[in-house]
């Protein structure tokens, strides 16, 4: 099968690229030349381009499009997230349509749903959040209802969310969690008690295989893991594969959420470019429960994780 991917330089783009290099031929948009050499490395063909001008040229004769390339960083003008995950999906999704694609697999997120609160065992059916205040839930919304409008007879979409992806070469996470802790600035909001679904980046690349050819067009699935576990557990155990002890500071929920929304404020205000010292997003993130229902997935894609948590943490220690 030739697929075309998004955002191969990246964490999960890569790994999916790194996969299906072995059995498909796949060919990855790249930015620029660091990114093409990124991208060579997974086995895959870099073409030279991005989301504001890709083209039906570039996506060539593939049968598959799987759009993994998001503007997902902590922090950012809104118009730097709806360009990159709104402007740039609606540029991919009718490039992919006029290439002559049959399926287009997004890369989505739990985040689309958010707007502050608990998301506790949801499904496929809790509404997106397009009146959140946050730039990435926000454009990460109306991005998949985009996808999941294109869907037709001749151009099938099919949406992946997964919740908190992880694993061998993760360089959102793990990164942002150690450069806290080695600076003194991690504390647990709330005692990191609230419960989290979590995504082996084996699990999501498996997802991504069986979207291929199972799943009906137009449908969103949830991807996690099967275990659930509270905040504090996970990341814990995650650290501790790198050799890093989290403290055992807290702070109350109540506290964190007001002094971050504060804080972005006055960033905005003040129209202070840099990141502010904690960011309201990932503050909020971080304190409400969040598990998801991977049911669907189970009955539509044929899923089962093929990786459980304790055995991707066992790996993560051994590769360290």
């Amino acid at each position: 099968m030739k697929i075309f991917i998004t955002g191969a330089s990246g964490f999960i783009g890569g790994a999916i690229a790194k996969s299906f290099s072995a059995h498909h031929q796949v060919i990855a948009l790249a930015r620029s030349e660091s990114a093409a050499e990124k991208v060579r490395l997974t086995g895959a063909r870099p073409v030279l381009g991005d989301l504001s001008n890709v083209t039906s040229s570039l996506i060539g004769d593939a049968e598959v499009v799987i759009h993994c390339a998001a503007y997902a960083q902590e922090w950012g003008t809104y118009d730097q997230f709806y360009q990159a995950n709104v402007v740039g999906t609606e540029q991919m999704i009718a490039a992919a349509k006029a290439s002559g694609v049959k399926r287009f697999i997004f890369i989505g997120t739990e985040a689309a749903c958010f707007r502050g609160q608990d998301m506790l065992s949801i499904d496929e059916t809790y509404p997106l959040a397009f009146d959140s205040p946050y730039a990435y839930s926000k454009t990460k919304a109306l991005s998949e209802k985009l996808v999941l409008d294109a869907n037709s007879s001749s151009f099938q979409t099919i949406v992946l969310k997964p919740r908190m992806v992880w694993g061998p070469g993760d360089v959102s996470i793990l990164p942002a969690v150690i450069e806290m802790a080695k600076s003194g600035k991690f504390s647990w909001i709330d005692g990191g008690k609230f419960q989290t679904s979590s995504t082996h980046i084996a699990n999501l690349v498996h997802a991504v295989n069986l979207s291929l050819t199972a799943g009906r067009g137009g449908q969103s699935y949830f991807i996690a893991n099967d275990e659930t576990t509270t905040i504090k557990d996970f990341l814990k155990a995650y650290l501790k594969t790198q050799g890093v002890v989290l403290s055992e500071k807290s702070i109350p929920k109540s506290v964190a959420r007001f002094a971050a929304r504060l804080i972005n404020n006055l960033w905005k205000i003040l129209k202070i470019k840099s990141k502010p010292p904690v960011v309201r997003f990932s503050v909020d993130i971080m304190s409400a429960h969040c598990t998801v229902r991977t049911d669907k997935a189970k009955r539509e894609l044929g899923y089962q994780p093929v990786i459980s948590t304790a055995d991707g943490l066992r790996e993560m220690t051994r590769i360290s």
